[in-house]
């Protein structure tokens, strides 16, 4: 039977869950494919390193260019992480003719152009399903299940360490930092958790969904981003009074020719499918001409969707590899990319959230409504506490008429430079005690 060899760099717990999934799953994938799918070398850092799976001693190696040289290895497969060591890797492995599987996502945000082109070069593969979404199949969808369509927009929640803290502020009701430290007792967290909670990983998902929908490069550095950090429990009550879940989105649409994207927690409807994504799980709505609203939801990060991910992409090349045709198929949705800027967030045109904390006298509420409007920024809902705050989910139910109360405001829809402009003006009055939150509201506008 025909043998197609693996060079598998990096065994954390993506590349155990590959070594894992192809030893299980080798009858299966045998009788799919026609040939089997052998790991003959595996880079790793440390070879005395304790594994989530056992692994033959003679297989591992801590030279990344010995395992991409080797004769008898025709796929890599990376999963190394990061961006400079990665990229110096696949490189080698495109100019030695090698293809490629990877699930590093900043290195296709970062480096794709220049990936991309040097696989086209070659003639070799690329394939990347695992970046994106872990096991949810959404990279093949966009390339190959709609490329008849025309996609307009698409929001999504791609990171599940970010949805796992704000479904459990919802549902317990504890501060931000509470919830953080839970997710990372529990794995769902880094140690260090910034790139998820500040939003930079699912900024790099969004740079690689828009050049497979709108056949455009951007840089992801460009993406506004908004971190989940200052999202308060009393937001999540208030979410629901009016009819909402706040949820972790990245959102790219067409709009008057320019490419709108933005990665920021949101006041979702709780008619909408997304509103019920739980904990760790991923999704993306997918709005299209032909097609209509469509939306793929599943597992989004773990051991084993991932590595799920990156073996189909492996049995995949295999496939082009037995067929004949590895590197003459398409790698992405459109063959010629283009960069494009970024439409500017000032621009935005959207519903708002604002809550103020104040002082208690007579007089605040109309100083408020009077500088929004003077920003062109149309009140369309306000909830004011007539003494002290409400009771806090956090415990905190401290009476007392000195202290602050809070102004809740939904704003009909508005710039966001006008509403940027209106917040910076109010946090210049005195009877303002602290900055304005403000969750911008979630709404399907397309074409």
């Amino acid at each position: 039977m025909r043998e197609i060899g693996i060079g598998l760099l990096g065994l954390g717990n993506v590349g155990a869950g590959v070594v894992k999934l192809l030893k299980d799953n080798a009858q299966a994938i045998e009788a799919r494919l026609g040939a089997r799918v052998v790991v003959h070398a595996i880079a790793v850092r440390e070879l005395e390193k304790a594994r989530p799976v056992e692994v033959d001693r003679d297989l591992l190696t801590r030279d990344v260019a010995e395992v991409i040289a080797r004769d008898d290895v025709e796929i890599v497969c990376e999963l190394i992480g990061g961006a400079d060591r990665a990229r110096s890797a696949v490189l080698e492995a495109i100019a030695r003719k090698k293809h490629v599987v990877t699930a590093n996502k900043l290195l296709l945000a970062m480096h794709g152009e220049e990936v991309f082109a040097a696989a086209e070069k070659q003639g070799v593969d690329v394939y990347y399903e695992a970046a994106v979404c872990g096991g949810v199949p959404v990279i093949r969808t966009l390339r190959e299940g709609l490329a008849s369509d025309r996609i307009d927009a698409i929001y999504g929640i791609v990171n599940g360490t970010s949805n796992f803290i704000l479904t459990s502020m919802a549902s317990v009701g504890r501060p931000f930092a509470d919830v953080l430290a839970d997710a990372q007792a529990r794995g769902y967290a880094e140690a260090d958790p910034t790139l998820d909670i500040g939003g930079g990983d699912a900024s790099h998902k969004l740079a690689i969904l828009i050049m497979l929908c709108f056949g455009v490069t951007v840089d992801a550095d460009e993406i506004f981003v908004e971190g989940i950090e200052h999202l308060d429990p009393i937001d999540f009550v208030y979410a629901r009074k009016f009819g909402y879940e706040i949820k972790p989105l990245a959102i790219a649409r067409q709009v008057e020719g320019e490419i709108e994207a933005r990665v920021h927690p949101a006041m979702v409807p709780q008619t909408w499918l997304l509103a019920d994504v739980p904990g760790a799980k991923n999704a993306l709505y997918v709005h299209s001409y032909a097609l209509g609203a469509s939306m793929y939801y599943g597992a989004g990060a773990g051991m084993m969707p991932t590595a799920m991910a990156a073996v189909s992409d492996l049995i995949e090349v295999a496939r082009n590899i037995r067929a004949e045709v590895a590197g003459a198929l398409p790698l992405r949705s459109y063959q010629a990319l283009v960069h494009q800027p970024l439409r500017d967030i000032a621009e935005l045109r959207c519903r708002y959230y604002m809550r103020f904390s104040v002082v208690d006298q007579p007089g605040v509420l109309g100083r408020i409504t009077t500088v929004l409007g003077n920003h062109a920024v149309s009140i369309a809902q306000v909830v004011q506490e007539e003494s002290a705050r409400p009771s806090r989910p956090d415990g905190d139910d401290t009476q007392g008429t000195e202290r602050p109360v809070w102004v809740v405001v939904l704003t009909h829809e508005a710039r966001e430079g006008n509403v940027q402009q209106a917040l910076m003006q109010i946090a210049e009055l005195d009877v303002v005690v602290e900055p304005a939150a403000v969750i911008r509201i979630a709404q399907y506008i397309v074409p």
